[in-house]
């Protein structure tokens, strides 16, 4: 699964609100903000739902490699 960092640096990516993320996943702000400041633990598929919204967009998750979990643009970015 995606980190709440890698949440965060996707959306400064994308330069999107937490309310632009929120609608594109189907989650209501408040439950993304929540999520974000760590005052709650998401449910896999609300995570999974972020996910998807993010990668739709072109933004690539990159898995732990010895340096350290992070996020790009793929190759097919868009916004």
């Amino acid at each position: 699964m995606i980190s709440i960092a890698q949440i965060r640096a996707a959306r400064g990516l994308l330069k999107w609100t937490q309310a632009t993320l929120a609608h594109r996943a189907a989650v209501s702000t408040v439950t993304l903000n929540m999520i974000e400041n760590e005052t709650v633990r998401p449910r896999e598929s609300t995570l999974s739902a972020i996910r998807h919204a993010l990668e739709a967009v072109g933004v690539e998750f990159l898995d732990e490699d010895g340096v350290g979990v992070g996020v790009r643009f793929g190759r097919k970015a868009a916004s």
